[in-house]
């Protein structure tokens, strides 16, 4: 009796162990979905009409990374390295086009459809007469009332630019990003004097 009690006892450690083990080995899979994606589905389309492309995939493995080497000296780069500890990725995709008319303006919509979703919400919207020509977006998710992502939509007759930023951010603290990890240099009007 007690040799079975024994015998229970180790077959329930194992199990547990083996429980155990096959958790953290997924751990690795899972915290992978976790990581968001960037989320343009249009994104291999538009490359393959595009004479060239720059994409920055970083996420926040890579933020940390690439976070090393900003400077602890200069306000700016200590400014992007507090806020890079906070965010899950930064995605940019820039297309140059050799003509006008490589993209529709229902690429623009499919494109602006999948930031309609509930948590997403347009904070700015310029859109041309023409078409895709001066067409700029900037859409914010909120949850629980706080920004846990941006995306921005900058549209010109021969380029478009897209910036995702996953995770928590400010629209000031856009200025922090600005010239860093392919974010365009962003003028958001302060010690501008205008």
């Amino acid at each position: 009796m007690i040799g079975t009690i024994v015998g229970q006892r180790r077959f329930v450690r194992r199990l547990g162990m083996l429980f155990a083990s096959g958790l953290l080995a997924a751990l690795p899979c899972m915290a992978q979905d976790i990581q968001p994606k960037f989320p343009v589905t249009l994104d291999k389309k538009l490359a393959a009409r595009a004479a060239n492309v720059h994409e920055v995939t970083l996420n926040k493995n890579m933020l940390e990374f690439a976070s090393q080497f900003l400077s602890n000296k200069q306000t700016g780069d200590v400014q992007a390295q507090h806020l890079i500890q906070k965010l899950n990725g930064i995605y940019v995709r820039e297309y140059d086009f050799a003509e006008p008319g490589q993209y529709t303006a229902e690429d623009l919509q499919t494109i602006r459809k999948q930031f309609s979703g509930s948590e997403w919400n347009p904070m700015v919207r310029v859109h041309s007469s023409k078409g895709g020509e001066g067409d700029t977006d900037v859409y914010v998710q909120l949850v629980n009332g706080v920004i846990q992502g941006m995306f921005v939509l900058d549209a010109k007759a021969r380029k478009l630019d897209f910036v995702y930023i996953s995770g928590p951010i400010r629209p000031e603290d856009l200025r922090a990003l600005s010239g860093n990890f392919g974010i365009p240099n962003i003028n958001t009007g302060k010690g501008s004097g205008k």
